[in-house]
């Protein structure tokens, strides 16, 4: 993932990518709350600066990575994430379906996970196929977002809104890039599955949880108040309390 890293900070295609998955992510992450907050790969790059969440880490094998270690094996306790970010983490880890485990084990009962990946089914997918998959990022799995989604749902992660982005045809040059920007806004609305990139976020579900709330007719009661009620109109204070 070193390579894809560069590559993201070196061509003008990676810039035009960068600067599209950074506007997803901020959109993406803004609202999400809790207490940590983790970036797993392209640690380089600050996916979580939209987050509010105080405590977060960026995880790699770059010396920009807080914590240095591999996705598939993090470092961290079970149910102690609230906020997962993988910017095209599952494209380039040996094992991803062990990255999603581990993304399962770490995250917080309705903690989120946020991923984006290139998509197969686009321009950027036809290239990849007529020019082989020697270099970099072409030589990703660019997994289908059904399959993602399927994944994520067989690890108990359910789907909770997602985007598409670069719609341009992958040129090297930024000038061509340039010419192919109308492709942005009418690609949205006319061809969003055909994007380059689709992001998606998910949030852990737990079977069997329920929220427990107080017992607040019983707490009342307790202290002598009035408990509303369809049959009880009167104070829970005896005659004999009042002088």
């Amino acid at each position: 993932m070193d390579s894809f890293s560069r590559w993201l900070g070196d061509t003008e295609l990676g810039h035009y990518l960068l600067e599209r998955e950074q506007a997803f992510y901020d959109r993406t992450v803004a609202d999400v709350f809790g207490f940590h907050a983790v970036q797993l790969g392209l640690a380089e790059y600050n996916f979580l600066q939209a987050n509010r969440i105080a405590w977060q880490a960026r995880v790699g094998r770059c010396p920009e990575a807080v914590i240095q270690a591999e996705p598939e094996r993090l470092p961290f306790d079970s149910r102690s994430i609230d906020l997962l970010v993988l910017p095209h983490v599952l494209d380039f880890a040996r094992e991803p379906h062990q990255v999603l485990r581990e993304v399962e084990r770490v995250l917080m009962p309705e903690g989120r996970v946020v991923l984006t990946g290139f998509n197969p089914a686009s321009l950027w997918g036809m290239r990849r196929l007529v020019q082989g998959r020697g270099e970099v990022p072409w030589n990703g799995r660019f997994l289908t977002l059904p399959r993602i989604k399927d994944w994520l749902k067989l690890m108990g992660m359910e789907p909770a809104g997602g985007a598409f982005m670069a719609y341009a045809p992958p040129f090297t040059r930024q000038q061509w890039l340039a010419r192919f920007a109308f492709m942005e806004s009418a690609g949205n609305r006319w061809w969003p599955v055909a994007a380059g990139v689709y992001g998606i976020q998910a949030v852990k579900k737990v079977r069997g949880m329920r929220l427990i709330t107080p017992n607040w007719n019983k707490a009342k009661a307790s202290k002598g108040l009035v408990v509303a009620g369809p049959d009880r109109r009167h104070s829970s204070h005896t005659p004999s309390d009042e002088s």
